[in-house]
C-alpha cells in the first residue's frame, strides 16, 4: 500500500510524544560516556584549535613550551580534572636557525627546500659545500667504505611509502634516526636525506636524529620530496656521461645548543570511587616541532585523551582512577615519558594507552593484556566494533610516552588510528589545525571513551 504523508498536526503530537518518551527515558537513565562522546559538547576540537591558535608551535624546552604547559594546567582545572599540577624535568635545548641548500653543479644552480634534523650541527653561516655520495637507501650508507663517505655531503634516497598503520615509518625513518651518526662516523662533513614523508609538497619534514658518545655531530638536513627527486634526476645525469662530474651542494644550517632548560609533564586525573584500585593512565605529549603549529602532532592525541576521560568523569564516578598524562618534550627524545616513569614507574598501574598518530579515525583495536582481562578485552571490541573498529591480532606496543611503563610490564591497549595521510603532514609547515577532520576527531574520542568506561571499572580479578 502506498503511504502518505501524515497530517501535519499528526506529525507534531507523534513528535511531542517522542519527546516526553525521550525525556523520561533521560530521567531514568543518565547518559553514558559513549552518549556524551557522540552527541554532546566537543572539547577534543576545542582543546586543539584553541591550544594551536593561543600558543601555537611548542618546541621542547623554550618559552613557548612553558606557555603551553601553563595552558594545560588552566585548560585541565577549567574542565574539572583533580590532582593538575606540572612535574618538571630538565633536558638539553637545540634550536634551529638559518636552512639553505643549493644544487651548485655541474648543472645550473638550483636552491632546495631543506630544514634542520634536531640535534644537527651547524655548518657556519658561510655554510659548507661539498661533493655529493648518493646512496639509494640507508642500507646502502650502511654498508659503504669509509672511502666512499670522507669529505662528502651524504644524500639518503629512501622514499616512504603511505600505509594505513604507518608501518613504513620505521624502516624509512632509519634514514634520519642514525643515518647522520653513520654518515658522521664514515667521515661525511654534511649529510641530506629525503624527507620521512608520503607526500609530494615543497615541504621538507624534521624530526629528531641522535650521535653516539664520542661521535661529533655533523650537519644534517632533509629536503622536500619533489626537491629529493630533482637531486636523483641530476645524479643519474650526472654519472650516465662518459667523463661524469660529481654533483654538488652548498648547505647552510646554523642551529644551536641552548644548553640545559626546563621542560615538564602536566598531570590530571579522574578520580576513582576505590582508591586502592590501580590507575589507568592515558597519554599524548604537549610539545610540537617548531615548523607548523602541532595540530595532528600532538595536540589532536591531548583532546581525544582528554576529552574521553571527562566524558566518562562526567557520566559517572569510575571505580579506577583516571590518570592524563600531557608528556613534554617527547619529539626530541621522549624526555617527558622517561621521566613520567622515573617519578611513577614503580607505580601500579592497570593499563596504558596513547594517542600520538593524527585524529583520522579509529579503525583498529590492539591488546596486550594478562589472561585475566580477556573478558575485558571481550567487552572492549564489542563496544566499539559499532564505530568501525576491528580486533587486531597483534600485541600492543603502546606509544613513546608510555614506552617504558609497556616494556616493565605494564598492559596496554592500542587505538590504531588511520595514519594513510598522516605522513603527508608530519613534522612539516602543514601540520596545522585544517588538517584535522572533525567527525573523524569525534569518532576517535567515541570510542576512547567505550574503552575507558569499561577499563576504569575492571574488577581487581580482571585486571590487578
Amino acid at each position: 500500500m502506498k503511504n502518505f504523508p501524515a497530517p501535519a498536526r499528526f506529525v507534531g503530537i507523534a513528535a511531542l510524544c517522542l519527546a516526553a518518551t525521550h525525556a523520561s527515558a533521560s530521567d531514568a537513565a543518565p547518559e553514558s560516556a559513549v552518549d556524551l562522546a557522540q552527541h554532546g559538547a566537543d572539547p577534543a576540537w576545542s582543546i586543539v584549535e584553541d591550544l594551536t591558535t593561543e600558543i601555537g608551535p611548542r618546541m621542547a624546552g623554550t618559552e613557548a613550551e612553558a606557555a603551553a604547559r601553563r595552558w594545560a594546567i588552566a585548560r585541565l582545572q577549567a574542565l574539572g580534572f583533580a590532582n593538575v599540577r606540572e612535574e618538571q624535568f630538565d633536558l638539553p635545548v637545540w634550536v634551529r636557525g638559518e636552512e639553505q641548500a643549493w644544487l651548485t653543479g655541474p648543472f645550473q644552480p638550483q636552491k632546495l627546500a631543506v630544514t634542520a634534523l634536531g640535534n644537527s650541527a651547524s655548518t657556519g653561516s658561510k655554510g659548507i659545500e661539498g661533493d655529493i655520495a648518493y646512496f639509494e637507501s640507508f642500507d646502502a650508507l650502511a654498508g659503504a667504505s669509509d672511502a666512499k663517505v670522507k669529505g662528502k655531503i651524504v644524500f639518503i634516497d629512501n622514499q616512504m611509502k603511505a600505509a594505513q598503520d604507518g608501518s613504513g615509518y620505521g624502516y624509512y625513518g632509519r634514514g634520519r634516526f642514525t643515518g647522520p651518526n653513520v654518515a658522521a662516523k664514515k667521515g661525511a662533513i654534511a649529510i641530506v636525506i629525503r624527507s620521512i614523508g608520503t607526500d609530494a609538497h615543497r615541504n621538507p619534514h624534521t624530526g629528531v636524529t641522535n650521535f653516539d658518545p664520542g661521535v661529533k655531530p655533523i650537519p644534517a638536513g632533509a629536503i622536500s620530496n619533489p626537491d629529493a627527486d630533482q637531486l636523483a634526476r641530476q645524479w643519474k645525469r650526472a654519472v650516465a656521461v662518459t667523463q661524469p662530474e660529481p654533483l654538488h651542494m652548498k648547505l647552510v644550517l646554523t642551529p644551536q645548543n641552548l644548553g640545559t632548560k626546563h621542560s615538564g609533564n602536566v598531570i590530571a586525573e579522574v578520580p576513582g570511587s576505590d582508591p586502592a584500585a590501580s590507575p589507568i593512565i592515558v597519554a599524548c605529549h604537549l610539545d610540537s616541532w617548531d615548523l607548523g603549529t602541532g595540530a595532528i602532532d600532538d595536540a589532536a592525541g591531548c583532546g581525544i585523551i582528554t576529552a574521553a576521560a571527562g566524558h566518562v568523569m562526567k557520566a559517572a564516578t569510575p571505580r579506577r582512577t583516571i590518570r592524563i598524562l600531557w608528556a613534554g618534550a617527547e619529539e626530541v627524545g621522549v624526555f617527558g615519558g622517561k621521566a613520567y616513569f622515573e617519578t611513577h614507574g614503580k607505580e601500579k598501574h592497570a593499563a596504558a594507552l596513547e594517542s600520538d598518530f593524527g585524529a583520522d579515525r579509529v579503525w583498529r583495536i590492539d591488546f596486550k593484556l594478562p589472561d585475566s582481562a580477556k573478558p575485558v578485552a571481550d567487552r572492549i571490541a564489542a563496544a566499539v566494533m559499532p564505530f568501525g573498529v576491528v580486533r587486531g591480532k597483534q600485541p600492543a606496543g603502546g606509544g613513546a610516552d608510555i614506552g617504558a611503563l609497556v616494556q616493565a610490564g605494564v598492559p596496554a591497549i592500542d587505538l590504531q588510528q588511520d595514519g594513510t595521510r598522516y605522513f603527508d603532514v608530519h613534522h612539516t609547515p602543514d601540520d596545522t589545525l585544517d588538517k584535522i577532520d572533525p567527525m573523524q576527531l569525534r569518532q576517535n574520542v567515541t570510542v576512547w571513551a567505550a574503552t575507558l568506561a569499561i577499563l576504569a571499572n575492571s574488577t581487581d580479578d580482571e585486571l590487578p
